[in-house]
């Protein structure tokens, strides 16, 4: 039976996702713009007449955002029904929870704004039955070629992102340049019976995994272990910077010295973990990025507060959380109610 199923499986390799599918908008300085301070990112080619887009929003353009590539869009969405069709397999099949697990991205050219985005998507590969701490069940790779078109002027020729008139005709403008692949790997999956309770599986509690400490970033695991929130400062242009590196992205230079932050701060934005439990973890728990009143953002535990009641523009402040005999890491109690 296994064995038939995936037979079936992998007859959908290869098959088309979406054909032709055109993005809901050109490539455009206002979603860079809010990526760009969303990520807090400040490198100055995301800005001004000449920009390009943020390699990483690659797959953002390709995106029909909450209602789809609906309505007017929707004779243009070139969606086919094979990837439907392979998802109702797999839940009949009893795989019916699904969960992300990695994307990667290769980069051909950078998106300008003006850049029209045109996308096709193939089924790449079904793997084997996988047996996971989620549980068991097959990997789906879904991969995007990512193409731009160029705009046509009255007299039928291509215009390139630039506005100029480019010399290729419509002929040429037919075959649109590929720019960039972006590939989303999902696992469909039958859940894993639930595990016991940390009490009944060990009295002993898990330690919790270290962070890699090199030397970029030892000299702010110094400052935790002495209770301070260090911050990097840039000497040439005396821009802050968090989480730490070895040179500034906003002047290139590689001198640096630290301030302290005061620990006063406010949640940006915050997801809730509820799965997978996770050895040293008990869910369901905030993690919250966080922006420090000196105008830099972390990502950090918000504590102290039900999880469930941690909001955007909540105000937090640091404190040091002991998770065993030999290490502290820096959390944020959240402040209900308070003005302080």
């Amino acid at each position: 039976m296994a064995s038939g199923l995936y037979e079936r499986l992998k007859a959908y390799e290869g098959r088309s996702a979406v054909t032709r599918g055109v993005g809901r908008d050109p490539v455009n300085a206002p979603m860079i713009r809010h990526w760009c301070e969303a990520m807090g990112d400040t490198h100055p080619a995301y800005r001004g007449p000449d920009a390009i887009a943020p390699p990483t929003m690659l797959q953002a353009w390709t995106m029909g955002g909450l209602s789809g590539h609906s309505g007017h869009h929707s004779e243009h969405s070139g969606r086919s029904t094979a990837y439907d069709e392979l998802f109702a397999l797999l839940d009949g099949a009893g795989y019916t929870a699904v969960v992300a697990t990695d994307c990667e991205q290769e980069y051909l050219r950078p998106l300008r704004p003006g850049d029209r985005v045109l996308f096709d998507a193939v089924i790449e590969s079904v793997s084997e039955r996988k047996t996971t701490k989620l549980g068991t069940g097959h990997f789906v790779t879904t991969r995007m070629d990512v193409r731009v078109e160029g705009e046509a002027d009255e007299g039928g020729h291509g215009r390139g992102p630039d506005g100029a008139a480019a010399a290729a005709d419509v002929a040429a403008a037919a075959e649109p340049e590929l720019v960039g692949t972006h590939r989303f790997r999902i696992l469909k999956y039958a859940p894993a019976a639930k595990r016991p309770e940390r009490a009944e599986r060990s009295e002993k509690p898990e330690p919790r995994p270290r962070p890699v400490i090199n030397r970029d970033n030892a000299g702010f695991w110094e400052g935790v272990a002495a209770h301070r929130l260090l911050i990097q400062r840039c000497v040439g242009c005396g821009a802050l910077r968090f989480p730490w590196l070895p040179g500034c992205n906003a002047c290139a230079s590689p001198e640096w010295d630290t301030v302290e932050a005061s620990g006063e701060g406010t949640v940006y934005s915050y997801v809730v973990l509820h799965h997978p439990p996770f050895p040293a973890f008990d869910p369901p728990y905030a993690v919250a990025l966080v922006e420090l009143a000196e105008g830099v953002r972390m990502v950090s535990n918000v504590v102290g507060v039900p999880y469930d009641e941690v909001r955007i523009g909540m105000p937090v402040r640091l404190a040091f959380l002991r998770v065993d005999e030999e290490w502290e890491l820096p959390v944020f109690n959240g402040l209900v109610g308070s003005g302080a």
